[in-house]
């Protein structure tokens, strides 16, 4: 069995990170992963609990595929938590391709960095066994070095997904301020053609008066 552990910090707010956590795939960074499939989802106690089907390519060395096969797409399930009153969001993933001789069970934390509120702090464990094939340490080892590969670049497709949030959001706040402006110019010009017709109006009294 091989445990792997590791810790990063997101520059952003826990809450931006978790919204792009559930946008995360897919992304040209990450590739991967392929789909999610909802399979349930629900509140309880105010807390999001969700039942999500991954899809991804795994890449093996060569002679791991002559080993165990090499499907075109794997799955494993994963089930996660969001309690937004604590702001701690959990995901635990487990293999359901190769489940029979390969266990691979991943757990991400997202919370509040303890010393500065403002990031985010995720705290990610995999643990990798492998029983019954031969040359199972190896393939551990060759394993957890996949998962680690795959973490470096999730993480960066996290990042790719906030800056597109972030740009979203510009858009919108700019497409707002040109309605909001382009209504005032429209405002402003029925009042201008109301106070026209209005001295027009008051002229043509004037002049019927004398």
């Amino acid at each position: 069995m091989k445990i792997w552990t590791s810790e990063h910090t997101f520059n952003h707010p826990w809450e931006t990170v978790v919204q792009a956590a559930w946008r995360k795939y897919p992304n040209p960074i990450n590739t991967a992963v392929i789909g999610t499939d909802v399979v349930e989802r629900e509140v309880i106690n105010g807390v999001l609990h969700s039942h999500r089907l991954v899809s991804s390519q795994w890449y093996f060395p060569s002679w791991v595929q002559k080993i165990i096969g090499t499907p075109k797409v794997c799955h494993a399930s994963e089930r996660s938590t969001v309690d937004t009153n604590e702001r701690q969001m959990t995901l635990k993933t487990t293999n359901v391709t190769f489940g029979s001789f390969l266990s691979v069970d991943e757990v991400l934390q997202y919370a509040p960095h303890p010393t500065d509120p403002s990031k985010t702090l995720l705290r990610q464990q995999a643990t990798v066994s492998v029983e019954g094939v031969p040359l199972s340490r190896y393939m551990e080892e060759a394993l957890t070095n996949n998962i680690s590969f795959n973490a470096s670049r999730g993480r960066l497709g996290l990042e790719w997904v906030i800056n597109k949030i972030n740009t979203e959001v510009k858009e919108i706040a700019t497409t707002a301020d040109d309605l909001l402006m382009q209504t005032k110019k429209s405002i402003d010009g029925i009042t201008d053609t109301a106070r026209k017709s209005m001295d027009e109006l008051s002229a043509s009294k004037q002049k019927i008066h004398f």
